[in-house]
C-alpha cells in the first residue's frame, strides 16, 4: 500500500526557513523551566540584519578589565599607600624602609636613632661624643669650659671668654683622650672662638641645627663640663628668645674671673650678674633656657630633641657675687646660649684667623 505524501514539516521535520520571518512551530512547544542562557544566541536573522544595517561596535568589557590590571592598578596601589602614610609621608617611608635618616628640615644627617628620638637619654648618648672639656691656661690663671666638635679632624667652637689670652689649651674628649689645641680665630663681639686640635682625626662631629626654627617651650638638652665634671647632661625648655645679653670683651675681665672662679659676668636689663662686666662690652641676642648651667658649661652645646645643636651656652645667672667662690655659684634656671645660626655665619671669619 502506498502512503500519501505528508506536508513537509508536519512532524517537526527540517524545512527551509525564511531568514527574515521564521515560521511558528507546527504545534505548541512544551513549557520549559526558565534557565539562564549558557551562551549568547546568534540567530541567522540577527547576523543578516546587522549586515544590512551596520552599527557602531559595542564596548568590549574584556579590554577594560585588562587595563585595570595594568598601570591604573599600580597607581591605585600607590594612592592607597600614600593614604595610609597620611601627613607623615616622609617619616612613614623612612620607618618602612628601616632607615634612620632624619626628615627634611635643618639637616639630613642621622643623629638620634628612631627608637630613641625625643628622649633625653637618646640625645645624650648621640651627642655627648661631640662635646669636649677645655682647660685654658694664661698668665693670670686657668679656666675650664666646654666646646663643640664641628669637624672630624678637630675643629671646635667655644666661647671667646673661655680661651681669651690663653697661652696653652688642653682638650679632653668624652672617651678620655687628651689633645693639645691652638686658637684659630676669635670674635669677642659675639663671644665666639674656634680652636683646632693637633693630630686629631676620626672624631664625631656634632650636627648643627637651625636656631631660626626654635620656639619658646621647646625641650632642650645641655651638655658640658661644669666645674670640670665632663659630659654632664641637664635638660629643660627654651624659656625665651632674643634676649639682649651683654658680656665683657675685656681680656682682663676674663683673667680676673679665672682667678676668682666665679661665673662669667653678663648684663641684662641694665643689671650686672656674676660680677663687673667692665668698660668694654658687647651685646648679642641669646636663647634663654632653664636647663641647668654652671661655671664650666660655657662653650658647650644646647641641643634640641632631634640631636641638633641649636646654640652654644655662654652665660648663666648665679646667686653668688663677684667676690664669691665658685662653690657658691649655681644655676637658678636662667641660662643663655648664642644661637647656632650666629655661629655658622661667623665660621668663615673664624677659620680665616680673624681675632676681632
Amino acid at each position: 500500500m502506498t502512503e500519501s505524501p505528508r506536508p513537509s514539516g508536519a512532524y517537526g521535520s527540517p524545512a527551509p526557513v525564511n531568514p527574515e520571518w521564521p515560521p511558528p512551530p507546527a504545534y505548541a512547544p512544551s513549557p520549559q523551566p526558565a534557565q539562564e542562557p549558557t551562551q549568547e544566541p546568534a540567530p541567522e536573522f540577527t547576523r543578516e540584519f546587522t549586515q544590512e544595517f551596520p552599527q557602531e561596535p559595542a564596548p568590549r568589557p574584556a579590554k577594560k578589565r585588562k587595563r585595570a590590571r595594568g598601570p591604573a592598578a599600580l597607581l591605585a596601589a600607590v594612592a592607597i599607600v600614600a593614604a595610609a602614610v597620611g601627613g607623615g609621608t616622609a617619616y612613614g617611608i623612612q620607618e618602612l624602609a628601616g632607615g634612620d635618616t632624619a626628615a627634611a628640615g635643618s639637616t639630613s644627617t642621622t643623629v638620634v636613632p628612631s627608637s630613641r628620638k625625643g628622649t633625653v637619654a637618646g640625645v645624650a648618648e648621640a651627642v655627648t661624643p661631640s662635646i669636649v672639656e677645655i682647660n685654658a691656661t694664661s698668665n693670670a690663671g686657668s679656666s675650664t669650659g666646654s666646646g663643640v666638635i664641628i669637624t672630624s679632624d678637630g675643629e671646635i667652637v667655644t666661647n671667646n671668654h673661655v680661651v681669651s689670652g690663653a697661652t696653652s689649651i688642653e682638650v679632653r674628649t668624652s672617651d678620655g683622650t687628651t689633645y693639645a689645641a691652638e686658637t684659630v680665630g676669635t670674635d669677642s663681639g659675639k663671644d665666639l672662638a674656634l680652636i683646632k686640635l693637633r693630630d686629631a682625626s676620626g672624631l664625631q662631629a656634632a650636627t648643627l641645627g637651625d636656631s631660626d626654627g626654635v620656639q619658646v617651650g621647646d625641650q632642650v638638652v645641655a651638655i658640658g663640663s661644669p666645674e670640670g665634671l665632663t659630659g654632664t647632661v641637664t635638660s629643660g625648655i627654651v624659656s625665651a628668645l632674643d634676649r639682649d645679653v651683654t658680656v665683657s670683651t675685656d681680656e682682663g675681665q676674663g683673667q680676673q674671673q679665672r682667678q676668682q672662679g666665679g661665673g662669667w659676668p653678663f648684663e641684662y636689663g641694665g643689671q650686672e650678674f656674676n660680677g663687673d662686666t667692665g668698660g668694654s662690652t658687647t651685646t648679642y641676642q641669646a636663647i634663654q633656657t632653664d636647663a641647668s648651667l654652671n661655671p664650666g658649661n660655657s662653650g658647650g652645646a644646647l641641643i634640641d630633641m632631634n640631636g641638633h645643636v641649636i646654640g652654644v651656652n655662654s652665660a648663666m645667672y648665679s646667686s653668688s657675687g663677684s667676690g664669691s667662690s665658685s662653690s657658691d655659684a649655681g644655676s637658678v634656671g636662667l641660662g643663655f646660649a648664642i644661637p647656632i645660626d650666629t655661629v655658622t655665619s661667623d665660621l668663615p671669619a673664624l677659620r680665616s684667623g680673624s681675632t676681632t
